[in-house]
């Protein structure tokens, strides 16, 4: 809930900056000052287009032109400066943080210290001009802080990495822990002789239109919240692949978690459908049974679901112990 109230606010305050960003351009524009009105313009786009505004579909278009959008407004204000629009000056010192901040880690960088070096020599050919050498000197202190904040971000994101247990589109957890937590939750099943299953769904996304993958990519947050509100509080899912999660339910035998799994199943497909996606979910079930450990179990699970998918998908297939061919389907699945 948290999240979804901070993304709610940064959201309202894109939107209020953007048409701030646009009423300002319309003003400069009846004085005449096109260069402003233009560093308004891109500006807004800039906010319009970054991850600040959610966005259901090409996501990665979306970021190309935030990109495009920084690298022309560093061109407008180089332009301004060396043409001597003095209005523009003070919009310098916001230049060094809209670079680190939203383009490419690595091109971010390299983009600041040419951006710095052709206006650093613009202004030192401002003579005679009072104001040059506090213009330099708050725009070099800036831009030093600007470098200070994008090396501590990226110093923190790096010693995250190897604590982040979950996806950051679905969160899920993460595939690097699953065979440990799958290891410790059969030794913890067998010590309780408790029944244990685990559930591989997968998009037939090789059944739908060619562009239906993008469009999935945009819904997995969507994907993910679902998954959490129909599984139990000890239940653990993983993103295991681009568009398949394996569930661990303890406490579950097969027959319960065929169910279970046709359930999901079709709630998934009703999301799915409910955004015009023609695609259809298969599932692969397993229980756990004597001398199975976590790759054993992973791999009956997944020699199930890929025999579903085989067979046409949209439908459980539970793997059978008895032969190392899969089994019919499981009962209650519709198969079309």
């Amino acid at each position: 809930m948290a999240q979804k109230a901070e993304r709610f606010v940064l959201s309202r305050l894109a939107w209020l900056g953007s048409l701030a960003l646009l009423i300002l351009a319309i003003f400069c524009l009846i004085l005449g000052k096109l260069f402003p009105a233009l560093a308004s313009v891109v500006t807004a786009g800039i906010v319009w287009t970054s991850p600040a505004l959610p966005r259901l579909r090409h996501e990665r278009l979306w970021q190309l032109a935030n990109h495009l959008l920084v690298l022309l407004l560093a061109l407008v204000l180089g332009a301004a400066l060396w043409l001597g629009d003095e209005p523009l000056t003070y919009w310098l010192y916001a230049l060094p943080l809209i670079i680190l901040g939203l383009l490419p880690p690595r091109l971010a960088p390299a983009l600041t210290i040419v951006s710095m070096v052709i206006v650093f020599l613009a202004l030192t050919s401002m003579a005679g001009d009072p104001q040059r050498h506090q213009i330099i000197s708050t725009l070099a202190l800036t831009t030093i802080l600007a470098g200070l904040f994008f090396l501590l971000r990226e110093h923190k994101a790096r010693q995250l990495v190897p604590l982040r247990r979950s996806d950051e589109l679905t969160q899920a957890a993460s595939r690097e822990y699953l065979s440990a937590d799958l290891y410790k939750e059969i030794q913890r099943s067998e010590r309780e002789g408790l029944d244990m299953s685990v559930v591989l769904l997968g998009l037939d996304a090789h059944l739908s239109e060619p562009d239906a993958d993008t469009d999935i990519q945009a819904l997995l947050p969507r994907i993910g919240r679902y998954l959490h509100s129909r599984l139990r509080d000890f239940d653990t899912w993983y993103r295991v692949a681009d568009l398949q999660f394996l569930i661990i339910l303890p406490g579950v035998p097969t027959a319960g978690a065929s169910k279970r799994a046709e359930q999901i199943r079709l709630g998934l497909m009703a999301l799915l459908e409910s955004y015009s996606l023609d695609v259809t979910v298969s599932a692969g079930v397993a229980g756990l049974n004597i001398g199975d450990d976590a790759d054993t179990l992973q791999q009956s699970v997944a020699s199930a679901l890929q025999s579903a998918q085989k067979k046409g998908g949209n439908r459980v297939q539970s793997w059978s112990t008895w032969t190392h061919t899969p089994p019919g389907d499981a009962e209650g699945s519709p198969v079309t």
